[in-house]
């Protein structure tokens, strides 16, 4: 965690404590000085994720955090580029630039906290919200299919698009490290708890 910064504001049994520990033990094991890593974080519950680790951060708008990304990695390709956001973040208001940073293949790591529901704003149905789920928006249940993040990715032509869960801690830290060695545009798409909101199963 930055230096000063001792409140973590996410609910108590969030997925995103695990995701952000996983992702600084990767950084540590692969020996990444803090001042060679930028984290870019989105709008939403993981918006604040870039805030909690060491290294250069920047917490940008809401869908933006893959444009913002590439940009720093095209300014400066000696530097650890990793995005951090969540499923409405990436695969609702920032669909387009995540297609597109999937077809131009910059050497980025996009994890996705994918907690199935817009969270920051009390639970609405998102991109990845289940067949059936109940949310503020869809208190029948959800009647729109979910997406399908890695099929999507990969017919754009993303070459390691790979899910991980925020329970496996050790399985989730060593697939950060494959992404983070992987010579191109890498996702993983993180299944995680969010026991405020979402009240259906993995």
């Amino acid at each position: 965690m930055r230096s000063g910064l001792t409140n973590i504001q996410w609910c108590p049994g969030c997925g995103d404590f695990l995701i952000i520990m996983a992702l600084k033990n990767a950084f540590k094991e692969l020996e990444i000085a803090s001042h060679n890593r930028v984290v870019v974080s989105g709008v939403g519950c993981s918006g604040k994720a870039s805030q909690y680790v060491d290294g250069y951060a920047a917490e940008t708008l809401h869908g933006r955090a893959v444009p913002f990304a590439t940009g720093v990695k095209l300014t400066n390709n000696n530097l650890t580029v990793v995005i951090m956001g969540g499923d409405g973040d990436g695969y609702g208001i920032g669909m387009g630039h995540f297609i597109h940073a999937c077809r131009r293949n910059v050497d980025m790591v996009y994890i996705v906290f994918d907690n199935e529901n817009y969270a920051l704003t009390t639970g609405q149905a998102s991109p990845t919200t289940p067949l059936g789920a109940k949310t503020k928006t869809t208190p029948d249940g959800n009647t729109t299919a979910p997406i399908d993040a890695l099929k999507l990715a990969t017919d754009a032509g993303c070459g390691f698009a790979k899910m991980g869960h925020s329970k496996d801690f050790k399985g989730l830290k060593e697939l950060i490290k494959e992404a983070i060695e992987y010579p191109g545009f890498a996702l993983i798409n993180v299944i995680q708890d969010c026991p405020s909101f979402k009240r259906w199963g993995d």
